[in-house]
């Protein structure tokens, strides 16, 4: 059994002649494995602590030799093992959090001497100069002969890139690297988004400029990207909608969409630091030529339905069916302020992208920052109400 990781191992004895620890930890091969003493030629089970400048590493004795765990900030990969013999402290950190409380218990057992023989031991050698090495954490392929088909991506991955390989669709291997948070896949030919991207619950920064793209994946606007994506590029694709459910990517701060088949924005987008909308064949606003989706009078569903988002009350799949409270999810906004579901009115009006916006990218080459934008209205007055100050404006 081995592990990754930072290890400082500390001397307790050395403040007793006035010496002090150096005080930093390095990158170290951590293994928990039988050894046979050459002079009692008994085998018994230790800790091998290897690193770069001792790859042979130095082993201590585990049966009874442990006195202390000390565990408060597991989660976040530190630990330290006191032993008895010889008196020292082996701080472990950055480690994997998961692989990290494997190992602990593991050392619990050696240290008791119980069920050794249920852990996956073997005999201790020195640690290969490639486990010691810190992780890699950035990869570019710019090349499709580079592209890596027969080994898996380093587990470890912060950023990745992989441009310029005709990538078809999103390789199923890069959704496994769990610490990713930038990925860069442009210039390929990806027409569809996984929704298991949305399991890369890290991601901040997606890239998928210059691919193939037709649509986007409505689930992603529901999973955890929620709460991480900060910045999408989805440049010259091929998108002609975006979902109504887009403006649930809350953190999203910089987003570009030039270049694509866009007519027009969805009811809601989010605000944003910079919007690129440059290059998108936008309709013509017609105000007078609404979609009419009103049944009067409202069924009872609407209803209530508007009534809860409209008094804020709770909701949740432990309360309503998940298709409800899909619905509820994207309820439409009228301009004046009610809600409104599946019974309304819509139409397309000009807004001036300054407003969702801190810097807009120039929408047309005629220097306009406005864009075609879905709105609705929960009844005929409040279109009425509309209609009548257009009208006045457009005079």
């Amino acid at each position: 059994m081995k592990l990754q990781c930072e290890v400082e191992v500390i001397n307790r004895m050395l403040p007793t002649f006035g010496m002090r620890n150096r005080g930093k930890g390095t990158r170290a091969v951590l293994s928990i494995g039988r050894h046979q003493d050459k002079a009692t030629k008994t085998t018994s089970v230790y800790l091998l602590v290897c690193t770069l400048k001792d790859k042979a590493g130095s082993k201590y004795k585990l049966k009874e030799n442990i006195e202390q765990f000390f565990t408060k900030f597991l989660e976040e990969g530190k630990a330290t093992v006191r032993l008895k013999e010889p008196a020292v402290d082996v701080c472990l950190s950055k480690a994997d959090a998961s692989n990290l409380k494997n190992f602990l218990s593991a050392l619990r057992l050696a240290h008791r001497g119980n069920d050794i023989e249920n852990l996956p031991l073997s005999t201790l050698a020195p640690a290969k100069t490639s486990e010691i090495e810190k992780p890699k954490t950035k990869l570019v392929v710019t090349s499709k002969k580079d592209y890596p088909l027969t080994t898996n991506f380093p587990y470890s991955l912060e950023h990745l890139q992989v441009s310029y390989c005709k990538l078809a669709r999103v390789d199923m291997r890069m959704l496994c690297l769990k610490k990713l948070r930038k990925l860069d896949l442009s210039h390929n030919h990806i027409k569809k988004l996984p929704a298991t991207i949305g399991d890369l619950v890290f991601l901040q920064e997606l890239i998928l400029h210059n691919n193939h793209l037709e649509s986007f994946n409505v689930r992603l606007c529901s999973s955890t990207l929620q709460k991480s994506l900060q910045f999408l590029d989805l440049s010259q694709n091929k998108l002609q909608a975006l979902p109504l459910q887009f403006c649930q990517l809350r953190e999203l701060v910089h987003l570009k969409l030039d270049d694509n088949e866009l007519i027009r924005l969805p009811f809601k987008i989010g605000q944003f630091c910079k919007l690129r909308l440059f290059g998108n064949p936008f309709e013509q606003p017609n105000p007078l030529a609404p979609s009419i989706q009103l049944k009067i009078p409202l069924t009872l569903l609407e209803i209530t339905a508007r009534s809860v988002v409209n008094y804020r009350i709770p909701y949740g799949p432990c309360i309503l069916p998940a298709h409800l409270c899909q619905d509820l999810n994207v309820a439409k906004t009228c301009t004046c302020g009610r809600a409104c579901l599946n019974f309304f009115i819509e139409t397309t009006v000009t807004m001036n992208l300054h407003h969702v916006s801190h810097t807009v990218v120039l929408v047309d080459n005629m220097g306009g920052t406005e864009a075609p934008l879905l709105c609705y209205f929960c009844s005929l007055t409040c279109y009425s109400e509309f209609l009548d100050d257009f009208l006045q404006r457009t005079r």
